[in-house]
């Protein structure tokens, strides 16, 4: 029996080259850097890493890059694909390639069901090689109801987990209350960031968490401080990220936001997949600037030299949800 999947499981960005194309080099070293910065795992394919934008070829390539570089970390690979046989396809690749699991979310495009829902789940469930986390991701995807997902975590053997990124800490109890006094090994992962430290409280085995990719360092920091029951450390690291995480996820044309963090943090990202309007452009750069002051801040130097903050790169006196809205105000 495998281990429970428990950590915080970073979603990498794809980096392109100048002819748009997966930038291999460049996606080696994030994938290395992120390890040597001690991430629990990683999470391919994934909604930072523009899954929809890149064909069925490319992402199966990123997998397996992520997989050569990944040093024996475990890896939740995103399998989110438009019907079953292409999902269960996708099962048996990142299977082969030795990824812990993959994560799957709720068909999209279509409005289904509860019902329909359920009965795709069950499916794969039955004839995945490999074990499933279920993700729901509200915004992008068909919604999994609570009742839907506990009577999938008691009756499949082979779904493992869930993945939480509504961002309603509310379901995440629901969640937590409803499956784990009967599945206990079942992975419960939030994947908002501001809401780390809080559901590390109430039980949660970690995260999938974009900022991971950007500040390992303070993700890793809150997650080791909430194992360890050092609740007020972890809440100071917490509230540090929070103005961060809201700069990048805030940002025109997700996720732009976090590309520029990746850029600053010292990567070679390329242009994203689809294109910025000009005004979006010079607001980015705005945006990009206050995020330097944020990285500054942190203490990651490497960013100084771009913070543009009025206040020489202390936001402790910069409401940044007003700095967000004064950008959005301008498109």
């Amino acid at each position: 029996m495998q281990q429970p999947l428990k950590g915080i499981f970073t979603p990498n960005i794809v980096p392109y080259d100048a002819k748009g194309r997966i930038n291999e080099d460049e996606l080696r070293r994030i994938i290395s850097w992120l390890g040597d910065k001690g991430v629990s795992g990683f999470y391919p394919n994934g909604s930072m890493g523009e899954f929809i934008r890149l064909s069925y070829e490319e992402r199966k390539q990123v997998v397996k890059i992520v997989s050569e570089e990944a040093r024996g970390r475990p890896i939740l690979a995103g399998a989110a694909e438009p019907n079953i046989d292409l999902v269960l396809e996708m099962c048996g690749y990142c299977a082969d390639l030795g990824c812990r699991a993959v994560s799957i979310t709720g068909p999209y495009y279509y409005k289904l069901t509860q019902e329909s829902i359920e009965q795709y789940f069950r499916e794969i469930a039955a004839k995945s090689p490999i074990d499933i986390v279920i993700y729901n991701i509200p915004n992008f995807a068909n919604e999994i109801s609570v009742p839907v997902l506990k009577r999938l975590a008691l009756d499949c053997p082979r779904i493992v987990g869930t993945k939480d990124t509504s961002a309603d800490m509310c379901r995440f109890q629901q969640v937590l209350h409803e499956i784990k006094p009967q599945r206990p090994e079942f992975a419960a992962l939030i994947g908002w960031e501001e809401l780390l430290c809080t559901a590390m409280f109430m039980g949660a085995d970690g995260g999938t968490l974009s900022t991971s990719g950007v500040v390992p360092e303070v993700l890793m920091k809150i997650y080791n401080d909430a194992v360890a029951g050092n609740w007020d450390s972890a809440k100071q690291a917490q509230f540090k990220l929070l103005d961060l995480f809201r700069l990048m996820v805030n940002a025109p044309n997700f996720p732009e936001g976090f590309r520029a963090g990746y850029e600053l943090r010292g990567f070679n990202i390329g242009n994203a997949r689809f294109p910025l309007a000009p005004d979006e452009r010079r607001l980015m750069d705005d945006i990009r600037g206050r995020i330097a002051c944020v990285l500054t801040e942190c203490g990651f130097s490497e960013a100084a030299s771009q913070c543009k903050c009025p206040t020489g790169g202390d936001l402790g006196r910069v409401d940044v949800e007003a700095i967000v809205r004064d950008v959005m105000r301008k498109l």
